[in-house]
């Protein structure tokens, strides 16, 4: 069933766990994200970039999601929520197809901007019952920058400034940097874990942390303690997706010319993938 990100969430924070937030592009990645939460009883958020709206058409991708959700897995709770929304327009878009969350990414923009824009959007989806994430602090892509030494100090989220950005914006959520990194861009060797601990102590929204599709070897764990609700994956379940399609074409056995059996291997791997994170983050079983 189709609910509130703010109950998903909500409940995280109640609970001690975190929610994965999945990224899709197309029906098989959905199905997987589905399939995964169906099978270890978890709540999930399935979110679509700006990108895959125009790769798949905006309507079309949210139907896909909507119908799946509803059509076969009424028992769970999904929220659905447009991720890195780049302009206001892009939100308005977003919101007329249907889109009951949504992100507006200004952590590019200079401070006083961010936080004008930010107050805009939220004020315009507060009216339309549509939850709105923020973000302050830059987490970095390998696009963006070039690999090598960083000055982290420069991209991580100011624990005051969240406090006043929250404050004067209404957000519902706040994406954060504590060293993390989008794709393939080398993350701060420990991420900041006491900076994390100081802005959950101003603010009392759930924290968001994209770039999560790495975090392993306790990394994830702690940061739940320290009041990490949600964690975007999307670089994990893409490798997933490639890596299963790699394999099968350098198979010595011919893959013939179902593209349903091929492209339905690939929605296992993404599937196992999701399963994965669920158990790591805690929400298995809290459906």
């Amino acid at each position: 069933m189709i609910v509130d990100i703010r109950e998903i969430l909500a409940k995280a924070r109640e609970g001690g766990y975190a929610v994965g937030a999945f990224n899709t592009i197309n029906l098989e990645t959905t199905r997987a994200i589905v399939e995964a939460a169906q099978e270890l009883k978890s709540p999930v958020i399935i979110q679509v970039t700006e990108k895959t709206m125009e790769y798949a058409g905006g309507r079309m991708i949210f139907n896909i999601i909507k119908n799946d959700v509803e059509f076969y897995a009424p028992e769970i709770p999904v929220a659905i929520h447009l991720d890195h929304g780049g302009s206001f327009e892009i939100v308005q878009r977003a919101v007329e197809i249907g889109w009951p969350s949504v992100m507006y990414d200004g952590s590019r923009k200079e401070y006083v901007d961010n936080v004008e824009m930010t107050k805009k959007v939220v004020g315009f989806c507060h009216e339309k019952g549509v939850a709105v994430q923020g973000e302050l602090g830059n987490v970095p892509y390998l696009s963006e920058h070039k690999m090598g030494a960083v000055d982290w100090d420069k991209y991580m989220t100011d624990p005051e400034q969240a406090k006043d950005f929250v404050e004067r914006t209404g957000v519902d959520t706040l994406a954060v940097a504590i060293g993390n990194a989008h794709g393939f861009f080398v993350e701060r060797e420990i991420p900041d874990f006491e900076r994390l601990e100081k802005i959950r102590s101003l603010i009392d929204i759930p924290i968001i942390l994209h770039g999560a599709s790495d975090w392993e070897d306790g990394k994830a764990e702690q940061a739940i303690k320290m009041g990490v609700n949600c964690f975007n994956v999307d670089t994990d379940t893409r490798m997933a997706f490639v890596n299963s399609l790699s394999t099968t074409f350098k198979s010595d056995k011919d893959p013939g010319f179902d593209v349903r059996t091929i492209l339905g291997d690939a929605r296992k791997a993404v599937k196992e993938s999701v399963k994965h994170k669920m158990r790591l983050f805690g929400s298995d079983g809290k459906a």
